[in-house]
Protein backbone atom coordinates (compact mmCIF):
# COMPACT_ATOMS: atom_id res chain seq x y z
CA UNK A 1 0.00 0.00 0.00
CA UNK A 2 3.11 2.27 0.82
CA UNK A 3 4.38 1.88 -2.65
CA UNK A 4 0.85 2.89 -4.01
CA UNK A 5 0.72 6.19 -2.13
CA UNK A 6 4.39 6.85 -3.19
CA UNK A 7 3.67 6.18 -7.05
CA UNK A 8 0.80 7.69 -6.58
CA UNK A 9 2.53 11.34 -4.47
CA UNK A 10 4.84 11.13 -7.38
CA UNK A 11 2.77 10.97 -10.51
CA UNK A 12 0.59 13.86 -8.93
CA UNK A 13 3.91 16.23 -8.54
CA UNK A 14 4.69 14.88 -11.73
CA UNK A 15 1.71 15.71 -13.55
CA UNK A 16 1.61 19.35 -11.72
CA UNK A 17 5.00 19.78 -13.53
CA UNK A 18 4.73 18.71 -16.81
CA UNK A 19 1.43 21.51 -16.27
CA UNK A 20 4.07 23.96 -15.17
CA UNK A 21 5.77 24.23 -18.52
CA UNK A 22 2.53 25.34 -20.36
CA UNK A 23 0.38 27.44 -18.16
CA UNK A 24 0.90 30.83 -17.81
CA UNK A 25 2.38 32.04 -14.03
CA UNK A 26 -1.48 33.33 -13.10
CA UNK A 27 -3.14 30.19 -13.55
CA UNK A 28 -0.32 28.54 -11.89
CA UNK A 29 -1.31 30.47 -8.93
CA UNK A 30 -4.77 29.56 -9.25
CA UNK A 31 -4.20 26.22 -8.50
CA UNK A 32 -2.34 26.44 -4.95
CA UNK A 33 -4.18 25.98 -2.08
CA UNK A 34 -4.84 28.71 -0.03
CA UNK A 35 -3.01 31.51 -1.53
CA UNK A 36 -4.69 34.83 -2.27
CA UNK A 37 -2.77 36.84 -5.44
CA UNK A 38 -2.60 40.15 -7.23
CA UNK A 39 -0.92 41.58 -9.86
CA UNK A 40 0.85 44.26 -9.08
CA UNK A 41 2.56 46.94 -11.25
CA UNK A 42 5.88 46.99 -10.00
CA UNK A 43 8.70 49.56 -12.00
CA UNK A 44 11.79 47.92 -10.75
CA UNK A 45 11.21 44.82 -12.39
CA UNK A 46 10.31 43.65 -15.93
CA UNK A 47 9.18 40.11 -13.99
CA UNK A 48 5.52 39.66 -13.89
CA UNK A 49 5.08 40.61 -10.22
CA UNK A 50 2.20 39.22 -7.81
CA UNK A 51 1.18 40.21 -3.97
CA UNK A 52 0.74 37.38 -2.14
CA UNK A 53 -1.00 36.36 0.66
CA UNK A 54 -0.48 32.86 2.15
CA UNK A 55 -2.51 31.23 4.80
CA UNK A 56 -0.13 29.92 7.55
CA UNK A 57 -0.71 28.35 10.58
CA UNK A 58 -0.10 30.28 14.00
CA UNK A 59 1.17 27.31 15.53
CA UNK A 60 2.67 24.82 13.24
CA UNK A 61 2.68 21.90 15.62
CA UNK A 62 -1.25 22.13 15.97
CA UNK A 63 -2.52 23.48 12.66
CA UNK A 64 -6.40 23.98 14.08
CA UNK A 65 -5.17 26.69 16.62
CA UNK A 66 -6.07 29.16 13.80
CA UNK A 67 -4.18 31.31 10.92
CA UNK A 68 -3.05 34.58 9.77
CA UNK A 69 -2.06 35.51 6.26
CA UNK A 70 1.10 36.25 5.41
CA UNK A 71 2.69 38.88 2.80
CA UNK A 72 4.91 37.64 0.14
CA UNK A 73 6.02 38.85 -3.39
CA UNK A 74 6.81 37.09 -6.34
CA UNK A 75 8.24 38.14 -9.47
CA UNK A 76 8.42 35.06 -12.05
CA UNK A 77 11.01 34.90 -14.69
CA UNK A 78 10.76 31.45 -15.70
CA UNK A 79 9.29 27.57 -14.64
CA UNK A 80 12.77 26.18 -15.68
CA UNK A 81 14.57 28.83 -13.91
CA UNK A 82 16.23 28.75 -10.48
CA UNK A 83 14.66 30.49 -7.46
CA UNK A 84 15.41 32.94 -4.97
CA UNK A 85 13.62 33.20 -1.61
CA UNK A 86 14.16 36.19 0.29
CA UNK A 87 13.75 35.47 3.87
CA UNK A 88 12.72 38.68 5.32
CA UNK A 89 13.47 39.63 8.85
CA UNK A 90 10.72 42.83 9.07
CA UNK A 91 8.48 44.35 6.83
CA UNK A 92 8.30 43.24 3.03
CA UNK A 93 6.81 46.19 0.82
CA UNK A 94 7.64 44.92 -2.81
CA UNK A 95 9.79 42.87 -4.50
CA UNK A 96 12.79 44.75 -5.38
CA UNK A 97 15.42 42.17 -7.38
CA UNK A 98 17.94 41.06 -5.40
CA UNK A 99 21.92 40.32 -6.68
CA UNK A 100 21.03 37.03 -7.03
CA UNK A 101 17.67 37.32 -8.73
CA UNK A 102 19.97 39.35 -11.69
CA UNK A 103 22.83 37.18 -11.41
CA UNK A 104 20.72 33.86 -11.58
CA UNK A 105 18.18 35.44 -13.95
CA UNK A 106 15.84 33.44 -11.35
CA UNK A 107 12.28 33.35 -9.81
CA UNK A 108 12.28 35.80 -6.65
CA UNK A 109 9.89 34.55 -3.74
CA UNK A 110 10.33 37.66 -1.15
CA UNK A 111 8.51 36.97 2.41
CA UNK A 112 7.72 39.31 5.28
CA UNK A 113 8.11 37.96 8.44
CA UNK A 114 5.18 37.11 11.11
CA UNK A 115 3.87 39.07 12.85
CA UNK A 116 5.71 42.06 11.05
CA UNK A 117 4.28 44.59 8.58
CA UNK A 118 0.72 43.01 7.17
CA UNK A 119 1.61 39.44 8.49
CA UNK A 120 0.33 39.70 11.68
CA UNK A 121 -2.86 37.67 13.56
CA UNK A 122 -6.04 39.32 14.05
CA UNK A 123 -5.04 38.85 18.18
CA UNK A 124 -1.13 38.50 18.68
CA UNK A 125 0.40 35.53 21.08
CA UNK A 126 4.20 36.10 21.21
CA UNK A 127 4.52 32.47 22.30
CA UNK A 128 4.44 31.99 18.30
CA UNK A 129 7.09 34.32 17.49
CA UNK A 130 9.96 32.28 16.99
CA UNK A 131 12.36 31.06 14.73
CA UNK A 132 11.06 27.37 14.73
CA UNK A 133 7.62 29.40 13.70
CA UNK A 134 9.01 31.69 11.44
CA UNK A 135 10.97 28.88 9.18
CA UNK A 136 7.88 26.74 8.91
CA UNK A 137 6.25 29.79 7.32
CA UNK A 138 9.23 29.19 5.10
CA UNK A 139 8.93 25.78 4.48
CA UNK A 140 5.63 25.44 4.17
CA UNK A 141 6.12 28.66 1.02
CA UNK A 142 9.24 26.25 -0.19
CA UNK A 143 6.91 23.34 -0.71
CA UNK A 144 3.94 25.23 -2.13
CA UNK A 145 5.84 26.72 -4.78
CA UNK A 146 8.05 23.61 -5.62
CA UNK A 147 4.96 22.73 -7.68
CA UNK A 148 6.06 25.47 -9.86
CA UNK A 149 9.51 25.83 -9.43
CA UNK A 150 11.12 22.59 -9.12
CA UNK A 151 14.69 23.41 -10.09
CA UNK A 152 17.67 25.18 -7.79
CA UNK A 153 16.29 27.16 -4.64
CA UNK A 154 18.76 29.79 -3.35
CA UNK A 155 17.95 31.66 -0.02
CA UNK A 156 18.84 35.13 0.97
CA UNK A 157 18.48 37.88 3.55
CA UNK A 158 20.51 40.96 4.68
CA UNK A 159 20.49 41.58 8.45
CA UNK A 160 17.78 40.23 10.33
CA UNK A 161 16.99 38.46 6.95
CA UNK A 162 20.30 36.78 6.59
CA UNK A 163 19.96 35.70 10.29
CA UNK A 164 16.61 34.42 9.12
CA UNK A 165 17.78 32.64 6.17
CA UNK A 166 20.49 30.69 8.68
CA UNK A 167 17.79 29.57 11.17
CA UNK A 168 16.35 28.24 8.10
CA UNK A 169 18.66 26.40 6.92
CA UNK A 170 19.10 24.93 10.29
CA UNK A 171 15.72 23.78 10.68
CA UNK A 172 14.97 22.64 7.63
CA UNK A 173 18.60 21.87 5.40
CA UNK A 174 17.30 20.59 2.52
CA UNK A 175 14.83 23.36 0.89
CA UNK A 176 17.52 24.96 -0.69
CA UNK A 177 20.72 24.48 -2.61
CA UNK A 178 22.08 27.52 -1.53
CA UNK A 179 22.15 30.21 0.99
CA UNK A 180 23.93 33.82 1.05
CA UNK A 181 23.39 35.85 4.38
CA UNK A 182 24.22 39.27 4.24
CA UNK A 183 25.49 41.38 7.11
CA UNK A 184 24.24 38.19 9.53
CA UNK A 185 24.73 38.16 13.47
CA UNK A 186 24.71 35.12 15.18
CA UNK A 187 24.74 36.23 18.63
CA UNK A 188 26.03 33.70 21.42
CA UNK A 189 24.22 35.82 24.66
CA UNK A 190 21.42 38.16 25.74
CA UNK A 191 23.68 41.20 25.84
CA UNK A 192 26.75 40.28 22.84
CA UNK A 193 29.95 40.99 24.82
CA UNK A 194 31.69 40.85 21.47
CA UNK A 195 29.80 43.71 20.06
CA UNK A 196 31.60 46.39 23.43
CA UNK A 197 35.20 44.75 22.25
CA UNK A 198 34.64 45.49 18.47
CA UNK A 199 33.70 48.98 19.53
CA UNK A 200 37.07 49.16 21.95
CA UNK A 201 39.19 48.15 18.78
CA UNK A 202 37.59 49.14 15.47
CA UNK A 203 39.44 52.19 13.72
CA UNK A 204 41.82 54.33 15.09
CA UNK A 205 42.64 55.52 18.68
CA UNK A 206 42.11 59.03 17.11
CA UNK A 207 38.56 58.18 15.68
CA UNK A 208 37.40 56.18 19.10
CA UNK A 209 38.43 59.36 21.04
CA UNK A 210 36.61 61.60 18.57
CA UNK A 211 33.74 59.93 19.14
CA UNK A 212 33.80 59.64 22.95
CA UNK A 213 35.00 63.41 23.00
CA UNK A 214 31.26 64.27 20.89
CA UNK A 215 29.15 61.74 23.09
CA UNK A 216 30.59 63.42 26.50
CA UNK A 217 29.95 67.09 24.80
CA UNK A 218 26.72 65.76 23.88
CA UNK A 219 25.34 64.86 27.11
CA UNK A 220 27.08 67.79 28.85
CA UNK A 221 25.04 70.46 26.55
CA UNK A 222 21.58 68.73 27.36
CA UNK A 223 20.06 71.81 28.62
CA UNK A 224 20.52 73.46 25.33
CA UNK A 225 19.93 70.19 22.98
CA UNK A 226 17.03 68.88 24.34
CA UNK A 227 14.90 71.89 23.27
CA UNK A 228 16.44 71.78 19.87
CA UNK A 229 15.32 67.95 19.66
CA UNK A 230 11.88 68.67 20.89
CA UNK A 231 11.48 71.37 18.43
CA UNK A 232 12.51 68.81 15.78
CA UNK A 233 10.05 66.18 17.16
CA UNK A 234 7.47 68.47 17.09
CA UNK A 235 8.18 69.29 13.19
CA UNK A 236 8.79 65.10 12.71
CA UNK A 237 5.56 64.66 14.76
CA UNK A 238 7.49 62.24 16.90
CA UNK A 239 6.08 60.86 20.06
CA UNK A 240 7.79 60.09 23.37
CA UNK A 241 5.93 57.35 25.61
CA UNK A 242 7.57 54.44 25.75
CA UNK A 243 10.80 55.94 26.62
CA UNK A 244 10.73 59.89 27.85
CA UNK A 245 12.73 62.53 25.66
CA UNK A 246 15.49 62.90 27.91
CA UNK A 247 15.96 58.58 27.87
CA UNK A 248 15.51 58.89 24.60
CA UNK A 249 18.23 61.39 23.89
CA UNK A 250 20.63 59.40 26.13
CA UNK A 251 20.10 56.39 24.24
CA UNK A 252 20.81 58.09 20.92
CA UNK A 253 24.22 59.42 22.04
CA UNK A 254 24.99 55.38 23.78
CA UNK A 255 23.92 54.28 20.32
CA UNK A 256 25.98 56.50 18.45
CA UNK A 257 29.22 54.63 18.42
CA UNK A 258 27.64 51.55 17.36
CA UNK A 259 25.48 53.19 14.25
CA UNK A 260 28.56 55.29 13.49
CA UNK A 261 30.40 52.10 12.43
CA UNK A 262 27.10 50.00 11.39
CA UNK A 263 26.37 52.46 8.15
CA UNK A 264 30.09 53.38 7.80
CA UNK A 265 30.13 57.24 8.94
CA UNK A 266 33.93 58.73 8.13
CA UNK A 267 35.78 60.09 11.36
CA UNK A 268 36.56 62.88 9.26
CA UNK A 269 33.44 64.20 9.50
CA UNK A 270 33.02 64.21 13.32
CA UNK A 271 32.53 67.49 14.78
CA UNK A 272 35.05 69.31 16.64
CA UNK A 273 35.15 70.82 19.79
CA UNK A 274 34.69 74.44 18.05
CA UNK A 275 31.40 73.06 16.33
CA UNK A 276 28.31 74.51 17.41
CA UNK A 277 25.92 73.24 19.07
CA UNK A 278 23.03 73.22 16.64
CA UNK A 279 25.67 71.56 14.61
CA UNK A 280 26.64 68.43 16.43
CA UNK A 281 22.70 68.13 17.39
CA UNK A 282 21.88 68.05 13.75
CA UNK A 283 24.82 65.58 13.36
CA UNK A 284 23.49 62.99 15.90
CA UNK A 285 20.10 63.23 14.29
CA UNK A 286 21.62 62.37 11.35
CA UNK A 287 24.11 59.43 12.04
CA UNK A 288 21.66 57.70 15.70
CA UNK A 289 18.55 59.37 15.24
CA UNK A 290 16.25 60.60 18.04
CA UNK A 291 13.31 58.85 15.94
CA UNK A 292 14.94 55.94 16.52
CA UNK A 293 13.90 55.96 19.99
CA UNK A 294 10.26 57.36 19.34
CA UNK A 295 7.12 55.12 20.10
CA UNK A 296 6.56 54.58 16.09
CA UNK A 297 9.70 53.02 15.93
CA UNK A 298 8.69 51.37 18.58
CA UNK A 299 6.13 49.50 17.78
CA UNK A 300 7.55 49.02 14.24
CA UNK A 301 10.44 47.39 15.95
CA UNK A 302 8.14 45.58 18.76
CA UNK A 303 8.58 42.21 17.46
CA UNK A 304 12.24 42.35 16.66
CA UNK A 305 12.49 43.32 20.08
CA UNK A 306 10.80 40.81 21.16
CA UNK A 307 12.77 38.00 19.46
CA UNK A 308 16.51 39.59 20.45
CA UNK A 309 15.07 39.27 23.77
CA UNK A 310 13.47 35.42 23.52
CA UNK A 311 16.23 33.51 21.63
CA UNK A 312 18.04 35.54 19.17
CA UNK A 313 20.66 37.88 21.30
CA UNK A 314 20.95 41.45 20.82
CA UNK A 315 23.55 44.20 22.32
CA UNK A 316 23.67 46.86 24.98
CA UNK A 317 25.17 49.92 26.14
CA UNK A 318 28.46 50.43 27.92
CA UNK A 319 27.57 53.19 30.45
CA UNK A 320 30.92 53.03 32.77
CA UNK A 321 32.60 55.91 31.17
CA UNK A 322 29.23 58.39 30.82
CA UNK A 323 28.22 57.50 34.86
CA UNK A 324 28.75 61.51 35.25
CA UNK A 325 27.15 61.96 32.44
CA UNK A 326 23.93 60.15 32.33
CA UNK A 327 20.65 61.83 34.04
CA UNK A 328 17.90 59.84 32.94
CA UNK A 329 19.25 56.37 32.26
CA UNK A 330 20.82 53.88 35.06
CA UNK A 331 24.66 53.63 35.77
CA UNK A 332 24.62 50.57 37.75
CA UNK A 333 24.36 47.70 34.40
CA UNK A 334 24.41 48.44 30.64
CA UNK A 335 21.09 49.32 29.59
CA UNK A 336 19.54 46.93 26.88
CA UNK A 337 18.49 47.99 23.69
CA UNK A 338 15.46 45.41 23.07
CA UNK A 339 12.87 47.64 23.54
CA UNK A 340 10.27 44.77 24.12
CA UNK A 341 6.30 45.67 23.48
CA UNK A 342 4.98 46.92 26.82
CA UNK A 343 8.31 46.33 28.66
CA UNK A 344 6.49 42.77 29.15
CA UNK A 345 8.43 40.35 30.99
CA UNK A 346 10.53 38.68 28.57
CA UNK A 347 12.98 35.42 29.87
CA UNK A 348 15.84 34.91 27.51
CA UNK A 349 16.48 31.59 26.23
CA UNK A 350 19.86 30.83 25.08
CA UNK A 351 19.62 27.28 24.05
CA UNK A 352 18.71 27.49 19.86
CA UNK A 353 21.81 30.04 20.00
CA UNK A 354 23.94 27.31 21.51
CA UNK A 355 22.63 24.68 19.02
CA UNK A 356 22.85 26.88 15.80
CA UNK A 357 26.56 27.97 16.61
CA UNK A 358 27.54 24.23 17.00
CA UNK A 359 25.77 23.25 14.12
CA UNK A 360 27.16 26.09 11.70
CA UNK A 361 31.16 25.21 11.61
CA UNK A 362 30.58 21.39 11.53
CA UNK A 363 27.24 21.25 8.74
CA UNK A 364 26.51 24.61 7.48
CA UNK A 365 27.74 23.68 3.75
CA UNK A 366 26.73 25.47 0.45
CA UNK A 367 26.84 29.06 2.45
CA UNK A 368 28.05 32.18 1.33
CA UNK A 369 28.75 34.88 3.77
CA UNK A 370 29.22 38.44 2.81
CA UNK A 371 30.54 41.17 5.90
CA UNK A 372 31.48 44.82 5.79
CA UNK A 373 34.84 44.50 7.97
CA UNK A 374 33.42 47.85 9.24
CA UNK A 375 30.31 46.82 10.40
CA UNK A 376 29.71 46.66 13.76
CA UNK A 377 27.33 43.33 13.22
CA UNK A 378 30.59 41.93 12.07
CA UNK A 379 31.17 41.78 15.60
CA UNK A 380 29.22 38.50 15.81
CA UNK A 381 29.77 37.20 12.27
CA UNK A 382 29.80 33.60 11.47
CA UNK A 383 32.83 32.53 11.99
CA UNK A 384 35.11 30.81 8.99
CA UNK A 385 35.40 27.25 9.65
CA UNK A 386 37.69 24.55 7.33
CA UNK A 387 34.79 21.79 7.87
CA UNK A 388 31.96 22.63 5.82
CA UNK A 389 32.46 23.76 1.74
CA UNK A 390 31.27 27.27 2.81
CA UNK A 391 32.57 31.05 1.53
CA UNK A 392 33.07 33.91 3.83
CA UNK A 393 34.08 37.78 2.65
CA UNK A 394 35.05 40.77 5.12
CA UNK A 395 34.74 43.59 2.78
CA UNK A 396 37.45 45.80 4.25
CA UNK A 397 35.86 49.36 4.26
CA UNK A 398 32.27 48.09 3.81
CA UNK A 399 29.17 48.96 6.28
CA UNK A 400 26.33 47.32 6.91
CA UNK A 401 24.50 48.79 3.47
CA UNK A 402 27.69 48.53 1.10
CA UNK A 403 28.79 44.66 1.93
CA UNK A 404 27.53 43.13 -1.31
CA UNK A 405 28.41 40.91 -3.83
CA UNK A 406 28.23 44.52 -6.27
CA UNK A 407 31.61 45.95 -4.54
CA UNK A 408 33.32 42.65 -4.26
CA UNK A 409 36.54 42.58 -6.09
CA UNK A 410 36.84 41.12 -9.45
CA UNK A 411 38.59 37.99 -8.22
CA UNK A 412 36.36 37.46 -5.45
CA UNK A 413 33.27 37.97 -7.51
CA UNK A 414 34.57 34.93 -10.14
CA UNK A 415 34.83 32.74 -6.66
CA UNK A 416 31.77 33.91 -5.27
CA UNK A 417 30.49 32.75 -9.31
CA UNK A 418 31.73 29.76 -9.20
CA UNK A 419 30.58 27.98 -6.23
CA UNK A 420 27.48 28.93 -7.60
CA UNK A 421 27.96 27.35 -10.36
CA UNK A 422 29.43 24.40 -9.04
CA UNK A 423 26.70 23.91 -6.31
CA UNK A 424 23.48 24.66 -8.53
CA UNK A 425 25.63 22.87 -11.14
CA UNK A 426 24.49 25.59 -13.78
CA UNK A 427 26.58 28.01 -16.01
CA UNK A 428 26.21 31.70 -15.15
CA UNK A 429 26.99 34.47 -17.63
CA UNK A 430 30.43 35.99 -16.19
CA UNK A 431 29.75 39.13 -18.10
CA UNK A 432 26.96 39.66 -15.33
Amino acid sequence: MKKVITFLLFAYTSVLLVNAQDQSIESLLFELPDVIFEEIDFPYSDAPTYELKIKQPIDHNNPSGGYFYQRAFISHSGVDNPTVLVTEGYTCKGNWPTELTKLLDANQIAVEHRYFGESIPDSIDYKYLNLEQATADLHHINQLFRNIYPMNWVSTGISKGGVTTIFYRYFYPDDVDVSVPYVAPINKEFEEQRIYDFLDTVGTDECRKKIEALQIRLLENRNEILPLLRFYSKGAKLEFNYLSMEEAFEFAVLEYPFSFFQWGNSCDEIPTENSSIESITSYLLDVSGIDFFGDKMMAAFGSHYYQSAQEMGYYGYETEKFKDHLKALPTDSNPHAAFVPGSMEVEFDGSLLKKVNSWLPKHANEFIYIYGAMDTWSASAVQPSTQVDALWFFMEGESHGSARIRNLSDDDKAKLIGSLEKWLDIDINRAK
